[in-house]
C-alpha cells in the first residue's frame, strides 16, 4: 500500500523492472505473433491495457491534485529528449522534474541531476516502453512540491510507447533530421498521438536530405491540428519556443 495516496504500489526497487507476468507473456507472444491474429493474444493484450489505463488515470489524478502538467516525451533513441530537457532548464520559467526511462543504466537521470533537475531513473530491463505502473512508482520517488511540470521521458522507441497511456496530459514527439524523412509516414500511430512534434537537430539540414515542409505536411495529414516546432540547441530561441508552448498549455489548464 502506498503510504502517500493509499493506492497499490508493487514493491520492487525503482531500478528493477516490475512487468507483471501477464505483461511479459504478452510481449513474448507479440514477438511470436506479430500480426495479432488469434483471440487469446488479443484478450491478453486488452486485459493488460485495461489495467494500465486505470493506473494511468490514477497518475493523472495525482498530477491534477498537485496542479502539475504531465508531459510524455517520446522519440526514437538519440533524437534529443534528454538534451532538450537540459536546455529547457536554462530557459523555462516553470519548475520541472523528470521520470526517466531506459532499458539499463542511470546515465540520463544522472545527466539531468547534474544540471539541478530532479529526476528518477526507471530501468525497464527488456521492456521497450514505460507503462503507467512504472511511472506511478517513479512519481513516489520524486518530491513534487513546487513542481509545475513533470516530464516522462519514455524509452527510445517509435512503436510501443504510443500504445501505453502513462497518465500524462500531453504527448510530445521528437523526430531528428539525421533519422531521415520517412519516420512520420512509417510510424503514424506515434505521431497521431502527438500534441506537439519537435523536428530536432535542424542545424544539420545542410548535411542531410530532409524536406522539413514535406514532413510537416505528412504530420498534418496524420493529425491535422498537431503543433510543430523546429529546434536545435544552437538556436536558444527555438528552445524558448518549446518552453513558451509548454507554459501556454500549463496556464490553459
Amino acid at each position: 500500500m502506498c503510504l502517500e495516496c493509499g493506492c497499490s504500489v508493487r514493491g520492487n526497487d525503482i531500478n528493477g523492472h516490475d512487468h507483471s507476468d501477464e505483461h511479459q507473456k504478452a510481449h513474448e507472444h507479440l514477438h511470436h505473433n506479430p500480426q495479432l491474429n488469434d483471440t487469446k493474444t488479443i484478450s491478453v493484450i486488452k486485459k493488460i491495457l485495461d489495467k494500465n489505463d486505470l493506473e494511468a488515470e490514477h497518475n493523472r489524478v495525482h498530477f491534477d491534485s498537485k496542479k502539475i502538467l504531465g508531459i510524455n516525451l517520446m522519440s526514437s533513441p538519440g533524437s534529443g529528449k534528454t538534451t532538450l530537457l537540459e536546455y529547457l532548464a536554462e530557459v523555462a520559467d516553470f519548475k520541472f522534474c523528470v521520470v526517466e526511462g531506459d532499458l539499463e543504466t542511470n546515465r540520463d537521470a544522472d545527466r539531468l541531476k547534474s544540471k539541478g533537475i530532479p529526476a528518477v531513473q526507471i530501468q525497464t530491463g527488456s521492456a521497450c516502453h514505460l507503462d503507467a505502473f512504472m511511472v506511478h512508482k517513479g512519481l513516489h520517488n520524486l518530491s513534487l512540491d513546487g513542481i509545475d511540470v513533470c516530464f516522462v521521458e519514455n524509452v527510445g522507441n517509435l512503436v510501443c510507447p504510443a500504445s501505453y497511456d502513462v497518465g500524462t496530459h500531453l504527448n510530445v514527439v521528437l523526430v531528428s533530421v539525421p533519422e531521415g524523412e520517412d519516420k512520420i509516414a512509417k510510424y503514424p500511430v506515434m505521431f497521431r498521438h502527438a500534441d506537439l512534434i519537435l523536428i530536432t537537430k535542424t542545424d544539420l539540414l545542410p548535411y542531410f536530405k530532409y524536406d522539413v515542409e514535406s514532413e510537416k505536411k505528412e504530420a498534418r495529414r496524420i493529425k491535422p491540428n498537431v503543433d510543430i516546432l523546429e529546434i536545435n540547441i544552437n538556436d536558444i530561441d527555438s528552445i524558448k519556443a518549446v518552453a513558451d508552448w509548454i507554459e501556454f498549455k500549463r496556464r490553459m489548464r
